[in-house]
């Protein structure tokens, strides 16, 4: 005589389960995928100038998909600032074109500390596959800058990687941070050179 359960034979059981835990494990993996994909991006690079220092690190490619980065600028004169970046690239064959936003400690000589949260847009171009030319800019009006009355950065360069993991870069930057009273700040203002490593 055959007797039927109300129960699920195990071996019923423990493929729809399997089948759930695959669909978990997809999840998991694409998880530590991007992540491994941020961690195997990381630079720091310092640059320098006339009367002025800029310390850069980053994580994740900056011309391609999301990246975030942080920097930590100081005039001899004219003051220092703080910032933190996000910024998504997008690839088009040789040329990276970008958007971004920055949140940024200010602290002039002539002004108050303050914060400015500044969107920007960049554009980067492969002439070479060890040689890219690049340009930005950032700019907070008053309505986004506390404790003076604006802020704007602009950044044109070049940049070579020597060899892996090592690149050296030039350029023309310049910061400003504008006072309340229409002082200009000037934390960087001219033709810098740079160094750095990416991981």
């Amino acid at each position: 005589m055959v007797t039927v359960s109300g129960k699920m034979p195990k071996t019923l059981s423990y493929f729809k389960w399997w089948q759930k835990m695959k669909k978990y494990k997809a999840a998991v993996a694409a998880t530590l995928m991007l992540a491994a994909g941020a961690a195997n991006a990381i630079s720091m690079d310092v640059q320098a100038g006339k009367k002025y220092t800029d310390i850069n690190i980053g994580v994740g490619d900056p011309y391609s998909g999301l990246s975030f980065d942080g920097n930590w600028a100081r005039s001899d004169h004219q003051g220092q600032l703080g910032g933190a970046r996000a910024k998504f690239a997008f690839p088009l064959g040789p040329v990276s074109a970008s958007v971004g936003g920055k949140a940024i400690y200010l602290d002039p000589e002539v002004g108050k500390k303050g914060m400015a949260v500044a969107p920007g847009v960049g554009v980067a171009w492969s002439i070479l596959p060890s040689v890219r030319v690049y340009g930005e800019f950032y700019g907070a009006p008053s309505g986004l800058t506390s404790g003076n009355d604006s802020y704007k950065e602009a950044d044109v360069g070049a940049n070579w990687t020597v060899f892996a993991p090592l690149n050296v870069k030039a350029g023309y930057r310049k910061i400003e941070v504008e006072s309340n009273s229409g002082h200009e700040n000037r934390i960087a203002d001219g033709a810098y050179l740079g160094a750095g490593l990416s991981f």
